[in-house]
């Protein structure tokens, strides 16, 4: 593939990926929160039926990854606790957008660093450098002085927002250590493939017994906005979308491109965000997310410079 092929290929993998990424963050607090469907764990579930399917279509028909069989007993169990982690963050996150904006959903998202490290010092003792750590203090700190200036802080929305994102470290983590030997490693498309299913069967139970009624009132929900089942439809394909232009984009450039890409694409979401759904930010919460935002850049190229 020529260079300027090669270049135009990234560039439409970002784009999708950013699209999907926003896209599904956006149309989850519009349905969470601006369009009365009020089911943020029947929401995770479609969008784990959608990957499910999706994941076995693209591996089995497409091609786009090789196929990798689950070769043990042992293997089956370490990827039903990392589907469990999955869904409770997953879920917490989709709870949050019920009670918080989405620009100060994404800057308490941005502290996962600082859970990944905690993590990981706390099951494998693995230590980073000293400057890895100092690194992470505005990482922190920026949360702490964007919850103060944050005029729609809800204290439900930002513990449950705080444990999504400690449970999306935790699972980072305990991937790595689960499926640390060669003969165990997963790609990322197929560890979906096998974790999708699994959440549906441990979200599906916990939508009947935590959200009966979803039926009742989606389906008169369904009538009264004939695009609801549509939006749903995409969110979920989205969901997936998003999951698969991580994998390309992770496949087809550097770690390090990949961070200030991941960066910038929260702060991406925030500026749509509050234009889109006009939430009220003042300049201390803007301050605090910036000063997050520039602590995750010096954590990664802390990272990178002290392997």
């Amino acid at each position: 593939m020529s260079s300027n092929k090669q270049a135009l290929f990234i560039s439409s993998l970002v784009i999708l990926w950013y699209s999907a990424n926003i896209g599904v963050l956006l149309l989850n607090k519009f349905l969470l929160s601006n369009y009365g469907f009020r089911f943020p764990i029947f929401l995770t579930m479609c969008h784990m039926a959608a990957c499910a399917i999706l994941s076995y279509i693209s591996i089995a028909f497409l091609k786009l990854v090789p196929l990798q069989a689950i070769k043990s007993r042992s293997q089956f169990l370490k990827i039903a606790t990392l589907s469990i982690v999955f869904c409770a963050s997953v879920v917490g996150g989709n709870i949050s957008l019920r009670y918080l904006a989405v620009s100060f959903n994404q800057a308490v998202g941005a502290t996962t660093p600082f859970f990944t490290a905690l993590f990981a010092f706390l099951l494998t003792l693995k230590r980073e450098a000293w400057v890895t750590y100092a690194a992470l203090v505005p990482v922190v700190t920026g949360v702490v002085i964007a919850s103060g200036g944050e005029p729609g802080f809800h204290l439900f929305g930002f513990i449950v927002c705080i444990s999504a994102t400690a449970a999306r470290a935790f699972k980072t983590v305990l991937q790595g250590i689960l499926l640390s030997s060669e003969g165990e490693k997963l790609n990322s498309m197929n560890l979906l493939l096998y974790m999708s299913p699994i959440a549906v069967l441990v979200l599906l139970p916990a939508t009947l017994i935590m959200e009966p009624n979803v039926l009742e009132v989606t389906l008169p929900l369904g009538k009264e906005h004939k695009f609801m089942w549509l939006l749903l439809l995409i969110n979920s394909v989205l969901a997936y979308a998003a999951n698969l232009s991580n994998f390309l984009v992770t496949k087809h450039t550097s770690a390090l491109t990949l961070q200030v890409l991941g960066n910038a694409k929260g702060a991406v979401a925030v500026v749509i965000s509050i234009l889109l759904f006009r939430n009220p930010v003042t300049a201390v919460g803007i301050g605090g997310y910036t000063v997050t935002v520039f602590g995750v850049i010096a954590y990664g190229e802390a990272k990178r410079r002290f392997r």
